[in-house]
């Protein structure tokens, strides 16, 4: 028999968003995810919740890519802001190419590259829609490129490989 959710109040949450916060940095992604959803159904379009969402759901990739990431680009695509996607969607490519990279395997480099020119595309659009004095996306564009220049095995495949890039370990 499965538990009825209890019902957050519109008066708790910028605590709950604290909370949640606060379980990132504990690295407890599934409790900051939980505390997230109890604030979007409350408030289905709060936009702090729904980054703090995606943040949550990428946290979980070193664990599972999937079922985290479908739920990230769907969080992503509720955000109000140009700017916001652009960036957010380069922080869901940047770090599914790390979960590679750190899962290895047969073609891992490969697969990680392609991820990893994704997050660049999102960062340089983030960079053409951002405020003035916004230099975020510039910052996470530069921390990707020296990545790829620093670690050969990052690169892209060769035409004869394509069959092991599948990303099929999710």
């Amino acid at each position: 028999m499965p538990y009825a959710l209890k019902k957050l109040s519109r008066g708790a949450i910028p605590s709950a968003l604290k909370k949640a916060e606060h379980y990132r940095l504990l690295n407890e992604p599934y409790e900051a995810e939980s505390i997230c959803l109890d604030i979007l159904e409350v408030d289905p379009s709060n936009q702090d919740a729904l980054i703090m969402m995606i943040l949550s759901l990428t946290d979980q990739f070193g664990r599972e890519i999937e079922p985290a990431c479908s739920k990230a680009q769907a969080a992503l695509e509720r955000l109000s802001d140009k700017y916001c996607r652009y960036y957010y969607s380069g922080i869901i490519f940047e770090r599914r190419a790390k979960a590679h990279i750190q899962r290895g395997g047969p073609g891992a480099g490969h697969i990680a590259y392609e991820w990893f020119t994704e997050a660049l595309t999102a960062f340089e659009q983030a960079m053409i829609s951002c405020a003035p004095g916004n230099e975020n996306a510039l910052l996470r564009w530069n921390t990707v490129a020296r990545i790829l220049n620093k670690d050969a095995g990052i690169a892209p495949s060769d035409e004869k490989e394509e069959v092991l890039l599948t990303d099929n370990w999710e």
